[in-house]
This record gives C-alpha cells, structure tokens and sequence, in this order.
C-alpha cells in the first residue's frame, strides 16, 4: 500500500513562490489507479514526489507503512517504485538487451528478456539488438521501456502521461499492453493520463484539480462525473477528454 499524507509542494518561479501541490492525502492500495485532471493540475508533480524525483515542501510519503520521504530515488528504486517518464530517455551505444537487463537487475538471458519484449507487442528479433536511440520511434520507446518495468517487476510501477507523442496505432498496441499488465503484473499501477481509453481499463480515478484532490473513487463512480458538465471542478478535463 502507498500512502500520501498531506502532501504539499511549491516552486521557485519568477514571481515568487508558486503552491503546485496543496495537502494532499490518500491511500493507494494495489490495483491499477488512473490520476487525471486539467493541465497544469500537478499530476505530474505528484508522480514525481512518489518516486522521488521531487521532494514535498511538506507531507510523508509511507510505502507498505514505511516511512520513504527522505528516500533518493535510488533507494525507493531499491524499495520496489519504477517510474517510466513522459518523453523516455534514449541511450546512445546502449542497446534493448542492455537496457532490459539492467532493469532486471539480474543476469538474465537473451531468452527471458526477448519475452518481456513480446509482451509488450514487440518482435524481439527486430529489436534485441538494436541500440535505444533516435532510430526507434515515440511508440516503441514506450513499449520498450514497458518491458524494462516489467522486468524490474516492482511494487508500485508509475507511468507519466504514456500516450504523449505517440500515433494512434501505438496508442491502441498501449491499451493493449496495459490491459495484460493489469492482469499479469500485480502490485500496484499508477498512470498519469488524459485519456478517456485509459481511465476505463483502471479500477480507481484519482482527480487532481488546482493542486487538491478533488475526487478519488471507484471508477464507475468518478467517470461519469467526469463527463458531466455540472461538475465545474473538472469542467476543463472534460473539455480535454472530448478533444483526446
């Protein structure tokens, strides 16, 4: 279980000191958790203090009821947290075999790593050998580092907006990859999205609106409200569903 209490952040700007994230609290149990809300929201923020890329201005951060705020990255990393990010970094002279084996953490063979490729709707012939660089598209760099979560096989695997930049083909290909997580993976799953296609395959929707969290809930109880313009608070991300 994941467990925020009362999670503030603020950033430096030009004009002074900007409030992104305002007390927030909640509890995430395993499951496949889909937070969405307007841009600017700070969803991203959020994501990013679970896995300790940011740090809150104040708040605890507790994973299975261990205190983790203080934790770098690297030993939340150690702890069980995989964050995959919004744009996935390319490695030049390092190739997909390379790169799933380091997220495993382990020795594995060729065999074993061509399999996480295959679950993820890539042929692994095509791509074991070939360096992550800027030879591989939007959508195949998603899928790849996918697989590397996969492998790593981690308690809490987060995902920042993974439809960004990506053709509608590889959009579908993601659905699908998503779904087979969300039976095969376990744990628990927490991404980032706009998109109306991925909030209907998670079991719970968080809302971060201005900062707070304007809803969190069973899926069949916040979509709808979602989509109803009487509810100002999320009038916006409506408007963002409807152009998604």
């Amino acid at each position: 279980m994941l467990e925020l209490k009362n999670i503030s952040f603020s950033a430096d700007t030009d004009n002074g000191k900007k409030q992104i994230l305002k007390d927030i609290s909640v509890k995430f149990d395993d499951g496949f958790i889909a937070i969405t809300g307007p841009n600017g929201g700070g969803k991203s923020t959020l994501a990013k203090i679970i896995a300790g890329i940011e740090k809150p201005t104040s708040g605890k951060i507790y994973l299975d009821g261990k205190d983790i705020t203080d934790l770098s990255v690297t030993d939340r990393a150690k702890n069980g947290i995989s964050f995959a990010f919004q744009q996935p970094v390319r490695f030049k002279g390092v190739t997909v075999n390379d790169l799933i084996r380091l997220a495993a953490g382990r020795n594995i063979t060729v065999s074993e790593a061509c399999d996480y490729l295959s679950q993820v709707g890539l042929c692994a012939r095509d791509y074991i050998n070939r360096e992550v660089n800027a030879s591989l598209s939007g959508g195949e760099l998603k899928r790849i580092e996918i697989a590397t979560v996969l492998a790593r096989g981690t308690k809490v695997s987060i995902f920042d907006e993974p439809e960004a930049g990506i053709d509608l083909w590889s959009f579908s290909n993601l659905i699908n990859v998503f779904e087979k997580m969300r039976e095969n993976l376990g744990g628990l799953i927490i991404i980032i999205s706009h998109q109306e296609r991925i909030l209907n395959i998670a079991d719970k929707v968080a809302v971060i609106t201005a900062g707070e969290l304007t809803a969190y809930d069973e899926k069949s109880t916040v979509l709808p409200k979602l989509l109803d313009a009487s509810f100002d608070a999320c009038k916006v991300l409506k408007d963002n569903l409807k152009e998604a």
